[in-house]
C-alpha cells in the first residue's frame, strides 16, 4: 500500500476503482461534465459538477467515463447517511503492535494524486460530513484532519464530482454547499436505441427479443411518468435469463411467461401493464 509523509504524519492512500463502466449517448452531458473541469488559465479554477436524476440512469457512468477521458485515476466514494467526517478525511485503524495507521479516504488520496474522486449519492450525506469539505470545494482547495491534526492541500490536477439522487430519500444540502457543487448537470432516461445499446453491452448473451420486449417495456413507462431505468431493464433481463437457464431457443409464449415472473419479483406486480402493452407489437 502506497505511502505519504504529510507534516509528520504517514498516510496510508486508498487504491483507484477500475470498473468496467461505459457512457452510451448523450456526448453533450459528457462535454457538460468535462467543461466544468477544465481550467483556462493559472488563475482559473475547475468547478465541482453535481450529477442529478433518478436512480439508475447513468449519473456515476457518466461521471467515471468523464473522469476516464481526462486519463486521471478514479477513486470513488460511496456517501450514506451514516458518513461522518473522518470518514470522508483520514480513518484511524489500529496497525501491528499496536500502531495507529492513518488511513487515507478514496477523497483526500484523489487530492493528494492528482485524480478525480466521484462522490457517490452525495445527498445521503449530512451537512455535518459536508461541512469538512467546504473548504475543499472553495478557493482554498483543502481539507483539515482533526484525527491526524492536519490539513492537506489539493493537487492542481485534482477535480471532483458528486452524484445526487432525485428522490425522497436524501437531504437537502445547505445553501453554502449548493453554491459549491456547481454546475448541476440534469440526466434524464436514454432514448429507446441508446437503452437497446446499454442493454446489449451489459447481457451480451441476450436473446434477442427479450432484450425487445424490456426496449419496449422501458419506453412504455418513461412515457407514463413512471422511475424504472435501464438499470431495471437490465436486471429484468438478467434474471429472466438465468430463469431460462440452459434453454437457447425459447418460444415468446416461454419468454413472456420469465419476463412477468421477472417484472413480479424485482418491479412489483404494478408494473405488468407495462410488459403486457410491450407484447402486443411484439
Amino acid at each position: 500500500m502506497e505511502t505519504i509523509n504529510i507534516d509528520g504524519v504517514n498516510l496510508f492512500l486508498s487504491h483507484p476503482d477500475e470498473l468496467k463502466y461505459d457512457w452510451v449517448g448523450q456526448t453533450e452531458l459528457l462535454d457538460q461534465v468535462l467543461a466544468a473541469w477544465l481550467v483556462l488559465d493559472k488563475e482559473d479554477l475547475p468547478l465541482n459538477p453535481r450529477l442529478i436524476g433518478k436512480p439508475g440512469v447513468g449519473k456515476t457512468t457518466l461521471a467515471y467515463a468523464a473522469a476516464k477521458r481526462l486519463g486521471r485515476s478514479i477513486y470513488m466514494f460511496q456517501a450514506t447517511m451514516d458518513t461522518r467526517p473522518e470518514d470522508l478525511i483520514i480513518t484511524p485503524v489500529i496497525g501491528e503492535r499496536g500502531h495507529i495507521r492513518y488511513m487515507a479516504s478514496p477523497l483526500v488520496t484523489a487530492m493528494i494524486q492528482g485524480g478525480v474522486c466521484i462522490l457517490d449519492e452525495g445527498n445521503r450525506m449530512s451537512e455535518k460530513s459536508w461541512a469538512s469539505l467546504a473548504p475543499l470545494l472553495d478557493n482554498r482547495r483543502y481539507v483539515e484532519s482533526v484525527v491526524a491534526a492536519i490539513k492537506i492541500q489539493a493537487h492542481s490536477d485534482f477535480r471532483f464530482c458528486a452524484t445526487m439522487n432525485d428522490d425522497a430519500s436524501t437531504f437537502e444540502l445547505p445553501e453554502y454547499i449548493h453554491s459549491r457543487i456547481q454546475p448541476q448537470i440534469f440526466i434524464d432516461f436514454p432514448e429507446s436505441d441508446e437503452e437497446r445499446v446499454i442493454l446489449r453491452r451489459n447481457l451480451p448473451f441476450s436473446n434477442e427479443a427479450i432484450l425487445e420486449y424490456i426496449v419496449e417495456f422501458l419506453k412504455l413507462s418513461h412515457a407514463a411518468g413512471e422511475r424504472y431505468t435501464v438499470r431495471d431493464g437490465i436486471n429484468l433481463g438478467r434474471y429472466a435469463l438465468k430463469l431460462l437457464g440452459e434453454h437457447k431457443n425459447p418460444s415468446h409464449r416461454e419468454i413472456l411467461k420469465v419476463l412477468d415472473l421477472a417484472v413480479r419479483m424485482i418491479l412489483g406486480a404494478d408494473a405488468l401493464d407495462y410488459l403486457h402493452r410491450a407484447a402486443r407489437p411484439l
